[in-house]
């Protein structure tokens, strides 16, 4: 009975999903809201089975394709999957009901929604597949929609170039995917994950592979410009692509595949300064940035660095732990910032808001309560899978570099978060004082109090439903417990400090230091403009010279001088010399008589 209530829901709440695809009536986005908070409801019975059985599946329904292998559709609803639906379902859910807020005037309102909704189906494909064949089109899936919704506002040059620049580093990361699918299929004969991990030990090659299809994916450093630029796009988008579909699939894609990765201790080792890298250097950019929306966006990435970080150190059930926690308060951080943009008629920047505390009290106390769960305050979501997280860092053997830039990165999050609180809500307004900032509209407010519930008890509530499988050191030192909140509490000082010394009437100092990290360490600068243009320039050098060199030498100059020379030749005999022109006529007399025999001319 149990196995039947399982599957039913499941089917179910896929079922409801994909009826406002097909169904043109229910294509508003009323309807699509009400389907998907019906979907999110019936899919926490599969979760509660779970909780309470251990409940697993993996469900094969037909043959797809007949190559030299067989490839049935496939689904697993194991650990991953069941406990991601609900949580998945649930943010959507609560962005699209502020989607009509925000988009009330869009004339497209019904068509930004549906694309909102096929972005989580694509996702929910992606991590329900249970071969490579699937996850592949869930992965091609959350590409394309994001492209769509990043340049929804595609009269902006800004939005079209964003999209492009996030698929084309997400094609790079394709790359290694492809790859990696192309030497599992070869060499293991198989796309079925059961069959692929039950091979003891893999090549580098294809988990290298993996490794660069997750770094384009999840954003992580050398891949990461598209992220911050991805903010051109409306905020429902920002939430939705940052809290849990597009970035965290790559994430995904390694926790899944971790029954091979953990076999390799190269690519461990890749995972875990990889993931390391990318957290302190997004930290570091978020410090100097003031777009509210590109803070959260780059507190993104160095929260994806710190869960490939995690996978790094050969733990993917803390990865995901954090995945699920991460959303909630993610998705409430853009939604807050896209509320308090949208009174201020679209201002971002935090040097010219202040004071929204008294206008708008709901979205920056859970602005508050976002950023504080972010730092890994104790008792909130945040706390109970970062905290861990670094923990279990601090009593491994593995990399000191690694642990070092984490501890970093953790001050920094804690100085970026304070400074964003202290230009949005604290001191005066720096705005037009005439401005209506409000909070009366239900769809404004309730999701933003939804994802708040969810970022104070979703970590209570994942901790009790999967926990690490490997035996955790549970004794250590007061001071390694306390690592974490004690770099929090020294990045939060420093940052109040600075913010009280920089409030003062004294002429700004931009260091090289600032200026490399408002712009990215210039990343953008070298990567976007000055490597076109050295290619031109080579180009225009090399290649245009060679045609000078050869194909004007050999054709139109070749033509210009023999036509010279027979001209010169030509003018040469007209002499008005009656000698001259006897003896021509009589040369061309004699050829006409030999030539007419030996053709048959009569």
């Amino acid at each position: 009975m149990a196995n039947l209530l399982f599957h039913a829901a499941l089917v179910t709440t896929i079922i409801i999903l994909i009826t406002p695809m097909l169904i043109p009536l229910l294509n508003d986005v009323t309807n699509i809201m009400m389907t998907t908070k019906l979907a999110t409801l019936i899919s926490t019975i599969p979760l509660l089975l779970f909780m309470n059985t251990g409940m697993k599946s993996i469900t094969t329904n037909l043959n797809w394709v007949s190559m030299n292998f067989n490839l049935q559709i496939s689904f697993t609803f194991d650990s991953y999957a069941v406990t991601f639906l609900p949580v998945a379902l649930l943010i959507t859910w609560s962005i699209l009901q502020f989607t009509n807020w925000y988009m009330a005037t869009d004339p497209h309102h019904n068509k930004f929604s549906k694309y909102l909704l096929l972005f989580l189906l694509a996702m929910l494909i992606l991590t329900t597949a249970n071969n490579m064949l699937q996850l592949f089109i869930g992965w091609e899936g959350v590409g394309i929609m994001s492209f769509l919704l990043i340049s929804w506002w595609h009269a902006r040059t800004n939005a079209n170039t964003a999209a492009l620049q996030a698929i084309i580093y997400n094609r790079i990361g394709d790359i290694g995917l492809i790859m990696s699918m192309t030497w599992l299929a070869l060499n293991f004969n198989t796309w079925e994950m059961q069959q692929m991990f039950s091979h003891s030990q893999t090549p580098i090659l294809p988990l290298l592979g993996l490794i660069l299809a997750a770094a384009g994916k999840s954003a992580q450093f050398g891949l990461h410009p598209w992220l911050p630029a991805a903010m051109e796009g409306p905020t429902p988008v920002s939430a939705l692509l940052h809290s849990s579909t597009m970035v965290v699939a790559g994430v995904f894609l390694l926790i899944r595949f971790h029954p091979l990765i953990g076999g390799s201790a190269l690519a461990l080792s890749s995972c875990l300064c990889l993931g390391a890298l990318t957290t302190v250097f997004a930290a570091l950019c978020a410090l100097t940035q003031n777009d509210i929306k590109k803070i959260i966006a780059f507190s993104t990435t160095s929260q994806l660095g710190l869960m490939v970080l995690t996978i790094g150190l050969s733990q993917p059930e803390l990865a995901f732990l954090h995945i699920t926690t991460h959303a909630f308060f993610k998705a409430m951080l853009f939604l807050c910032s896209g509320s308090i943009i949208h009174n201020l008629n679209d201002e971002q920047d935090i040097r010219k808001m202040g004071g929204m505390q008294k206008t708008m009290p709901v979205t920056t106390a859970c602005l508050t309560l976002g950023s504080l769960t972010l730092m890994g305050t104790p008792f909130l979501a945040g706390f109970y899978t970062k905290d861990v997280i670094i923990e279990t860092m601090n009593t491994s053997t593995l990399n000191a570099w690694a642990l070092l830039t984490t501890m970093v990165a953790t001050t920094l999050t804690a100085a970026y978060s304070l400074r964003l609180i202290f230009y949005v809500q604290l001191n005066t307004p720096r705005y037009p004082t005439w401005n209506n900032s409000s909070e009366i509209t239900s769809n404004q407010i309730l999701p933003i109090l939804r994802l708040a519930a969810g970022s104070i008890l979703m970590g209570l509530l994942v901790t009790s439903t999967i926990l690490p499988n490997k035996t955790q050191i549970m004794t250590m030192a007061l001071t390694t417990k306390l690592c974490a909140n004690m770099a929090t509490l020294l990045g939060l000082i420093c940052a109040l400090d600075l913010a009280r010394q920089t409030t003062q009437l004294v002429s700004p100092n931009k260091t090289l230091n600032h200026t490399a990290l408002t712009q990215l360490t210039f990343f953008n600068a070298l990567l976007h403009r000055h490597m076109p243009k050295n290619n031109l320039n080579l180009a225009q050098r090399s290649l245009l010279s060679n045609d000078t060199l050869w194909y004007e030498t050999i054709g139109p100059m070749l033509m210009k001088t023999l036509n010279m020379n027979m001209s010169n030749k030509l003018a040469t005999s007209s002499t008005g010399m009656i000698k001259t022109y006897l003896t021509i006529f009589i040369m061309t007399l004699l050829t006409a008589l030999i030539c007419t025999p030996l053709y048959g001319i009569r």
